[in-house]
């Protein structure tokens, strides 16, 4: 959720800038290679379970899933391992975060400014203000798809180093152009749904359990609610696309795959299931990743904004 902005004054957008960059990057060095793992997961489409495995050789695979050529190696290089693509994420998450952080209060004080009558209206005063926040999350999350390229040659290099061997990243740009923005739609029909669910999430815990009037005065423990809340609604509401989106753009660049049929090799030989593999790792991870992220940038941006003053 965004970083609360202080009641009579806000922060300059340079100090907002340089704190939500630093939180993207501190929740980056810790939480990337949680990350890679729900990706490998994601991507994988053969049983690491039953069909007659042993403990063993379960054990054995699903170590191959998500350390692929380390699988057999060392306890740090396997943890290595699962740092591939970090000049990508690194590029991706800070834009994100500055992205979402900066964008959804502008577009939700745009809302409230030109059109809280249709929400109140509509949805009452409670309910419209929630509606508002998670209408502004929604239209963020769209608008997301313009940072897309990075998050494809991300995902890439997480789950298929193969696509970049004897590839320059200025190579890859040059050849592939807009075949970077391959998974456009279902980027946006995942991220508006999610963004909407975790914004809106976020303002239902505050509107309806803690009975805030100004959801920027929310103490630490009513942000860590209602980032929960909204975090994990939004994970879950998103899961689907989010695996099909995945799988899109792990694809080799010379060898694309709809996302239709995408869907209906997973149904057949995964079942429904496969639709969220990878779920339950990014739920364990959202709580401490969003609450980490949140408490840095809240902490930050007026450091950043008293320092820039003086």
């Amino acid at each position: 959720m965004s970083p609360p902005i202080a009641s009579g004054k806000s922060e300059s957008g340079t100090a907002r800038f340089l704190g939500s960059a630093s939180s993207g990057v501190m929740e980056l060095l810790i939480f990337h290679p949680v990350d890679t793992v729900a990706k490998r997961l994601m991507s994988n489409q053969s049983r690491i379970f039953g069909d007659g495995k042993s403990t063993a050789e379960s054990r054995a695979a699903l170590s191959k899933v998500v350390f692929k050529d380390a699988a057999n190696e060392a306890f740090m290089k396997k943890y290595a391992s699962l740092f591939p693509g970090l000049g990508f994420a690194a590029g991706y998450k800070i834009a994100q975060r500055v992205y979402k952080f900066g964008g959804q209060p502008f577009v939700k004080d745009y809302l409230n400014t030109h059109h809280k009558a249709v929400f109140t209206n509509t949805f009452g005063e409670k309910t419209g203000k929630t509606i508002m926040h998670a209408t502004a999350g929604s239209l963020v999350g769209i608008g997301e798809i313009a940072l897309l390229p990075l998050d494809v040659l991300k995902i890439k290099r997480q789950t298929n180093p193969e696509a970049f061997r004897g590839r320059s990243f200025v190579t890859i740009i040059k050849d592939e152009g807009m075949g970077l923005y391959r998974g456009a739609g279902w980027t946006a029909a995942r991220n508006a749904p999610g963004s909407f669910a975790l914004f809106g999430g976020s303002a239902f815990v505050k509107e309806y359990m803690f009975s805030l009037q100004d959801y920027n005065k929310a103490t630490f423990f009513q942000n860590f609610c209602a980032s929960i809340g909204g975090a994990v609604a939004s994970i879950t509401v998103a899961a689907p696309l989010d695996v099909v989106k995945t799988r899109i753009q792990n694809r080799n660049f010379d060898n694309p795959e709809s996302g239709l049929n995408i869907i209906k090799d997973l149904v057949k030989k995964e079942g429904f299931g496969g639709f969220f593999k990878g779920l339950t790792p990014k739920i364990l991870v959202v709580g401490p990743k969003l609450i980490f992220s949140f408490t840095v940038a809240q902490q930050l941006i007026p450091v950043f904004d008293s320092a820039l003053k003086k």
